[in-house]
This record gives C-alpha cells, sequence and structure tokens, in this order.
C-alpha cells in the first residue's frame, strides 16, 4: 500500500498544530529538519518535534538534513519522531547509528541525494527500515522533480527485492499528481509531498488522491 508523507515544509509555520490536523488520513508527518550547514536553509529542530508530537496523533517522519547526524539525531527518537532520516553523505557511522535509532524505538532510514549512488549502501539495507531517494537537491520545498533519479528508484527496488527485505522505498521533492505515477512505477512505496498537499484547497482529499494514483501505478507495475 502506498504510504503519503505530508511535509509541513510546506506548511504555515504559525498553524502547525491545525496544518497537521488538516492532513487527516496520511501516514506520516514528514518533518524537515535543516541546520543550514549540510543545506543552505534553517528549519526547525527538536522543541518543535516535541510540540507536534503532543499535537497531532499522525506519526512523525525526521529528516535530518544536518551535519552531524551521529549526535543529533537519538534526541528526536525521545522527542517523538517515530521514523529518523540520517544522510549518508553526513553520517560517519552509520551502521552505528541505524541501531542506536532503532534500539530507542523508532525506525531507522537512510538518505542519499540525487547524485549519490545507491549501490555502495547495498550492504548496509538490512540494517535499515527505509531508504529515502531525494528527488531533488536538498534543502528548499517547491522544486522540480528531477527525472534522472528514476533509473536510481528502480535500482534501489531491484537490490530490495534481491535481498528479500520488507524496507520502505521513499521518495521526496517535487512529488505531485503529475510526478507520483513515475515514481511508484520506479518501485517506490512511500511519497514525501509538500506543496502538492498543502497548496492544495483539501489537503486531506489531496493526500487520498496522490494515495490512490500511486497505488494504481504500482499494481501496473506488478502486472
Amino acid at each position: 500500500m502506498a504510504q503519503i508523507n505530508p511535509s509541513i515544509l510546506a506548511a504555515d509555520f504559525a498553524r502547525l498544530a491545525a496544518e497537521a490536523e488538516a492532513v487527516e488520513g496520511a501516514d506520516w508527518l514528514h518533518v524537515d529538519v535543516m541546520d543550514n550547514h549540510f543545506v543552505p536553509n534553517l528549519t526547525l529542530g527538536v522543541p518543535v518535534v516535541e510540540s507536534l508530537r503532543k499535537a497531532t496523533g499522525i506519526p512523525l517522519d525526521c529528516h535530518l538534513m544536518i551535519e552531524n547526524p551521529d549526535r543529533w539525531a537519538p534526541q528526536y527518537v525521545e522527542a517523538g519522531a517515530g521514523s529518523v532520516t540520517f544522510h549518508a553523505e553526513a553520517a560517519a557511522a552509520p551502521v552505528r547509528l541505524a541501531r542506536e535509532i532503532r534500539a530507542k524505538g523508532a525506525r531507522a532510514a537512510l538518505a542519499l541525494n540525487p547524485a549519490t549512488p545507491v549501490e555502495p549502501y547495498e550492504d548496509l539495507l538490512p540494517e535499515l527500515d527505509m531508504l529515502l531517494l531525494m528527488t531533488v537537491e536538498p534543502g528548499f520545498g517547491g522544486q522540480k522533480f528531477l527525472d534522472l533519479v528514476l533509473p536510481k528508484i528502480r535500482r534501489a527496488r531491484r537490490l530490495i527485492e534481491r535481498h528479500g527485505l520488507r524496507l520502505w522505498l521513499q521518495v521526496d521533492g517535487g512529488v505531485s499528481a503529475e510526478t507520483i505515477e513515475r515514481c511508484a512505477e520506479a518501485g517506490a512505496d512511500v511519497f514525501v509531498a509538500g506543496s502538492a498537499v498543502y497548496g492544495a484547497e483539501d489537503p486531506a482529499a489531496a493526500v487520498a488522491a496522490l494515495r490512490k494514483q500511486a497505488e494504481a501505478a504500482a499494481a501496473r507495475r506488478a502486472a
């Protein structure tokens, strides 16, 4: 089943509790954490995650676009994140970090930037619950989807299937009604959508519509 994770990067930060309620039916709420070092943008941190956890029943999917995730990622689990994603390009000891996140009770995920190949991380896949392939350069919402990542999604899906893993494959960046089917046909099953959800007149209906598109495309892939 396709999962839709609305990104609060596209929400109104002054009304985060209400914006979380507006996407009823979403599988996870995607929380982009940026430190103005790993990426050229600054968003939010642990205190906002703690507040969001109290304000919504939707589980939090925290995507850490930060330097030194080995130090900071465990704090996001403690703050209430149900899934914590760190970048391969930033982590010093990714296996140890994934195991620490899991030991604290959250799902562990590894993110790869568009230019980072998936193959060098094949041996790490069993240590993970999710693999995130960025479909834009990280740092800002509202960017145009990069079709060049589609072959990598296909290769990642083949690696997951080859190892018989129950690993979620997430895409993040430029996901919309125009692009989600291509991602699903390539093998993605978890979709982060920002402006495609929060820019809609009815965000909850947008979530449902995107899920329907993704599941139809996944069915075509399986046929």
